[in-house]
Order: structure tokens, then C-alpha cells, then sequence
């Protein structure tokens, strides 16, 4: 059994909430931050990975969920605006499709700088809630954590899957997407909070008879498988005291434009996860 932190008989449990990695589907990380919001629940602490570190750290910057769905919804809702963004934001030229093989690598930093609220801070010392993230050292083979420093920085590598946004340097390290490492970051908040809350968005590829994947589609799937049995081999080890799975099966790591579609599939979880949460701090 995982320890626990000690607290008084008077004091309310105190709860760490983990993020994880999953594309798209993690807007439905946002349902699940509602669910702290409405209930009047404060964490302790935040972990995130990928896009559950981008969610997180404009959550542990004080952004509360309602407006993280606003802005969600706002800042996708213009596909014209959402690729003129990706395009400022991408890194080399046309000419890097012969020499690099890909002439759209995107640029984490600056894709954050567009898309995250204002109000997110450059530094993990300036958010409210403590928070950290996950990225992967590609020549150390292994999770590196962050809870200092340059946020943006930090969450740019925790998202930059290969071959769509590039590494990030940071203390002579190359870093790539956390979710090739923990893509469920809750084993690493183990002892410190009494409550440890996982929210899950990894996702084995959806069925498709009709037709059979192209190259881009089969390498996003097996990366969500690999994340989805490093996610399970973590929990099993060190599970968490409640797991929210929303139902985003059906949804693609690349479906950002079906974000209000991915919210409303993850209303069910919310709800239950406000039942599990009034039952557990009684």
C-alpha cells in the first residue's frame, strides 16, 4: 500500500491530481478540473505529462476550468486561425522534406505562446498550485521530472512528440514527449498528498474497417499503445486511489477540432469522479 502523507483528524484530506498524455483526447482533462471547481477542492499538487502538462500548468497558474473550456472551445473553433498559428510556428524549410524529412516540424515554445492563456506564467515559481511535468531525456532513455525553472520550456518538451514537435535542450539534455517515459505520471506523487487522482486519456487506436491506416495514422496508434501499457505497468505498481477514465475512445489524438464533442464525452466521468471525491473525504 502506497504511503500516505500524515495529516490531523481535523484537516480535510489533501489531494494530487495527475494529468495524463493523450492528444486531443486530453481536453477532457478539463471536465475533470471542473469537477475540483464546483466541489470547492484545491490540489495540493498537479502532475502532468503532454498535453496533461500543457492543461495543467494553466490550471496551476489560477486559469479556473470554466474558462479553460471557453478558451478551448474559442481558441479551436477558427480552423483558419488554428493553422495560421501551427504555421508561425513551425520550425525549417521546404527544403529540410530532403535534408531532415520533414519540412513542419513545429516549435513547442511557440505553439504554447499562441495557444495557452495569458495569464500562465513563464516560471513554475509564479504558478498557485505546485506543479510538474514530465518529459523524456532521448539519449538518457528515461522520464525526466521539472518543478523549476522555465515552465514553458518544460511543458514544449513534455509535449514535443517525435517527428511532430521538436526536442527541447534544457541543462544539456535533448528532451522529447514525456508520454514515451510515464505517460501517467501518478507514481511520482506517491506520499505527497493523502488522495492520489488520476485522470486517463491513453487510447488504443479506434476500429476502422473501411479502410486500412496510412503511415501517419499507424504511428500515432502505436504510440498510443505503447502509452497505454507503460500507463498500466506504472498503475499496477503504484496504483491511484481514484482512476477517471473518460469515455474518449472514439476520439484521435489529432481530433482537437472535436474538442466540444470530447467535452461533452467526458461529462459522465466528471460526475462520477464529484461522487467518488464526496464519498472518500467523508
Amino acid at each position: 500500500m502506497a504511503k500516505r502523507v500524515r495529516r490531523t483528524a481535523a484537516a480535510k484530506p489533501s489531494i494530487a491530481l495527475a494529468l495524463g498524455g493523450g492528444g486531443a483526447r486530453g481536453l477532457a482533462h478539463i471536465a475533470a478540473l471542473e469537477a475540483f471547481d464546483e466541489m470547492r477542492l484545491v490540489p495540493v499538487v498537479i502532475a502532468g505529462t503532454s498535453i496533461g502538462a500543457i492543461i495543467g500548468a494553466a490550471y496551476a497558474a489560477g486559469v479556473p476550468a470554466a474558462r479553460l473550456r471557453t478558451h478551448a472551445l474559442s481558441s479551436l473553433r477558427n480552423r483558419t486561425k488554428v493553422f495560421g498559428a501551427i504555421f508561425e510556428a513551425r520550425v525549417g524549410r521546404f527544403g529540410d522534406l530532403f535534408a531532415r524529412g520533414n519540412p513542419m516540424l513545429l516549435d513547442g515554445e511557440r505553439l504554447l505562446d499562441r495557444f495557452w492563456p495569458e495569464d500562465v506564467p513563464d516560471m513554475f515559481e509564479d504558478l498557485a498550485i505546485p506543479f510538474v511535468t514530465i518529459a523524456t531525456d532521448y539519449y538518457g532513455r528515461g522520464a525526466v521530472t521539472f518543478d523549476s525553472g522555465s515552465l514553458v520550456s518544460a511543458v514544449a518538451a513534455s509535449m514535443a512528440l517525435p517527428g511532430l514537435v521538436r526536442p527541447v535542450g534544457i541543462g544539456g539534455r535533448l528532451l522529447i514527449d514525456g508520454g514515451a517515459a510515464n505517460p501517467l505520471p501518478c507514481d511520482i506523487l506517491t506520499g505527497k498528498a493523502d488522495i492520489v487522482v488520476a485522470v486517463d486519456v491513453t487510447a488504443p487506436p479506434s476500429a476502422d474497417q473501411a479502410r486500412a491506416p496510412d503511415a501517419f495514422s499507424t504511428l500515432f496508434a502505436a504510440a498510443q499503445i505503447m502509452q497505454a501499457e507503460i500507463a498500466k505497468a506504472r498503475m499496477k505498481a503504484r496504483p491511484p486511489d481514484i482512476l477517471v477514465r473518460p469515455a474518449v475512445d472514439g476520439f484521435g489524438a489529432l481530433d482537437f477540432f472535436k474538442a466540444a464533442r470530447i467535452l461533452e464525452a467526458a461529462e459522465p466521468a466528471k460526475s462520477k469522479l464529484k461522487e467518488e471525491l464526496a464519498a472518500i473525504l467523508k
